[in-house]
Parts: C-alpha cells; sequence; structure tokens
C-alpha cells in the first residue's frame, strides 16, 4: 500500500514537472513568437525595434536632435533608409539641413515658435525656436504580428513652457520584404491656444539616404521659412536613383506643392530595390496633403502648409482653443525587393483606408 502511495505521489510530482516545463516551454514558444521586440535604454534615450532578429529603427531623444524622431530607418535587409548625418555621417551625402534627422513630426510656425529649423546648428537663422522635449514611454508592448509603443513629448517655447502635449502611438508591423510603422499624434493645447500659421515647413518628414535623391543636374538653391537661401551643390549621380511618384500620377521633382493620398519613392540603395511610401489618412485635416517632397532627399507630408504649395490660391490657419486636441495619422512602408509599381501601393493604400 506503501509503495503504491509513493508510485502515486510520484506520479503526481512528474505530472507537475512536466506541466511546468510544458509551460516553460509554452513560454519560450511564444517569446519566439514575437517577432516584433521593443527594448527600452533610459539611459542612452532611446527604444530600439527589432523586427526577426534585425534592428529595424530605434526611437530616440537626444537633447542635440531637439524632437524624438526615429533613426535610422532600415529595410529588411538591414540596409539604412535615411540619411546619416549630422549623427552618423556616411561618404558622399549632402550635409545641408542639420535638423533633417529619420522619421520626424513638426511644424514651422506653432504661435510664432519655429520647431521645424532648431537644431544645434541653425546658422543664421535666429528662430526663435521651439523645442519638443520626450517625456515618457508610456507603453510598449512586443508582439508576434506587430508591437506598439505609446510616447509622450512637450512643444515648448524656449523658456521652457508647454504649449502642446503630445501623445503619440507607433505601431509597428509587417511581412516578408515589408515594414510598416503607423504614427498616430494626438496634440492638445494647453493653458492658451495654439496658432498653427500657414507655412511650408512640416509636418511629417523622412530625410532619406543620398541614393534615394533625385539625380541632380545643376546646383540648386532652395530657402527655408525664414527666405533664408541654402545652396545644394551639384553631386556626382552615380548610384542616385529615386522617384517620386504620387497617387495622382505626378512623377519627379513635380510632386512638390500638388496634392495626393500617398507618395512613394522608388530607387536602388546599391544592388536592392527599395520603396518608401508615406500615406497620408482621410481623417487628417487638409486632407489630401500636400507634399513637401524635394529631389535632395526630403520626403515630407504637410497639410498645414497650403498656402506655399498653392502659390497663394488656398490658406490654413489652424488654430486650436485651449483645452482641445487634434489627431494626425500617417502610414510609412518601407518596401525592399522589386519596387513597387503604383498599382501596388494603391492597393496598400486601400488596406490602409478601406473605406475610402
Amino acid at each position: 500500500m506503501e509503495k503504491k502511495w509513493i508510485m502515486n505521489l510520484a506520479s503526481l510530482f512528474l505530472a507537475i514537472a512536466c506541466t511546468m516545463m510544458g509551460g516553460a516551454f509554452t513560454a519560450t514558444g511564444q517569446n519566439k513568437a514575437k517577432r516584433f521586440q521593443l527594448t527600452e535604454d533610459k539611459q542612452g534615450k532611446r527604444v530600439d525595434v527589432v523586427i526577426d532578429g534585425k534592428a529595424f529603427t530605434s526611437y530616440i531623444y537626444p537633447d542635440e536632435v531637439k524632437k524624438p524622431v526615429l533613426y535610422p530607418i532600415r529595410t529588411s535587409k538591414g540596409t539604412t533608409i535615411t540619411r546619416g548625418w549630422p549623427l552618423s555621417p556616411r561618404e558622399g551625402e549632402r550635409v545641408d539641413h542639420p535638423h533633417h534627422v529619420g522619421l520626424w513630426f513638426n511644424y514651422g510656425d506653432v504661435n510664432g515658435y519655429d520647431f521645424w529649423n532648431n537644431s544645434n546648428d541653425v546658422g543664421d537663422h535666429k528662430g526663435p525656436f521651439g523645442t519638443i522635449r520626450h517625456r515618457s514611454v508610456d507603453k510598449m508592448t512586443s508582439g508576434s504580428d506587430k508591437a506598439e509603443l505609446e510616447v509622450s513629448a512637450e512643444w515648448q517655447k524656449p523658456d521652457g513652457t508647454a504649449m502642446l502635449l503630445e501623445k503619440t502611438r507607433y505601431v509597428f508591423s509587417g511581412e516578408g520584404d515589408t515594414r510598416v510603422i503607423d504614427r498616430i499624434t494626438t496634440l492638445k493645447a494647453l493653458e492658451e491656444d495654439v496658432l498653427f500659421r500657414d507655412n511650408k515647413e512640416g509636418l511629417i518628414a523622412i530625410r532619406l539616404a543620398r541614393a534615394l535623391e533625385h539625380p541632380s543636374k545643376s546646383p540648386e538653391i532652395f530657402t527655408d521659412a525664414s527666405g533664408k537661401a541654402t545652396a545644394v551643390p551639384q553631386m556626382k549621380n552615380e548610384g542616385i536613383t529615386g522617384l517620386y511618384q504620387s497617387s495622382e500620377g505626378i512623377k519627379g521633382d513635380d510632386v512638390w506643392g500638388t496634392r495626393a493620398g500617398w507618395v512613394s519613392v522608388n530607387g536602388k540603395i546599391g544592388q536592392e530595390p527599395v520603396t518608401v511610401v508615406i500615406m497620408d489618412n482621410p481623417q487628417n485635416i487638409g486632407y489630401p496633403t500636400y507634399w513637401h517632397a524635394r529631389g535632395y532627399g526630403l520626403f515630407a507630408a504637410n497639410p498645414l502648409g497650403q498656402e506655399a504649395m498653392s502659390n497663394g490660391a488656398e490658406e490654413l490657419n489652424f488654430k486650436l482653443s485651449a483645452g482641445e486636441s487634434v489627431t494626425f495619422r500617417h502610414r510609412v512602408v518601407v518596401h525592399s525587393g522589386d519596387n513597387l509599381t503604383p498599382e501596388q501601393v494603391k492597393a496598400r493604400y486601400q488596406k490602409y483606408v478601406p473605406q475610402h
């Protein structure tokens, strides 16, 4: 009887052990199933995004950048699609517009403060500048089909007074050779009314790697919001392959100052075909957005800067009363492999906004 009791007890312990091991195996399996991983480094002021074991991008907020950004951004093969300078210079890059870093979201005139041009190297431009200060990582969720990052920031005057509270949710997803970033940003006016005065410098933007720029045949000069001229000299065009295309069938430099639901840039980085797409959302103010897309690698959607984009035919001075909020939604697609055709981009866009 005692022997049978001992055998039963042993069987019970074995069953418990198996269950526990099974749970461990299940947990391990679940960890392996989490293709999308987020890791916070508070000391380094960053959150790293890893997909299928490979670095995709990082949410960073160093003081010298004056705003939180995603930097760098890579394809599924690990190729960087964003310019390295000024944080990590690469040979052959342009060294203009030091405020163009990674993927960012800001604006050129908010209650008279310039959030777009602010950097540690602003040249002759005097501002006055605003700064977007990261405040907190509010939520991080890794998963098998996506990862989500929620953060808070303040849009501050030079004296540190906050005008806007920003709440942004990033959703990182994708399959195969495609990577997707959804950015959902809510801005809330705090103690005072906030005016986004019509200005061409905004709103969501990427500074692309040199290979994705348009070939440049001659020196070019561009002006910023203050009227300051920036000379962009002619450079060697070997391996420079970028071409903008919009949902309205417009190509190349002609995309600038036109409205469209989406714009893509196709090109090659080395031997790797790459397509980068920014998609506007019908719920956004000013839809379909104007495009502040330049051949030298600035790729931006700006729904608020209508006067400059329309040659004065339209104007939008968007105001938030104290306590009011506005939300902007955008999707960025990074595809490696054969360049996406307009028809393929359109199909992806219809999945993003199926009821439009």
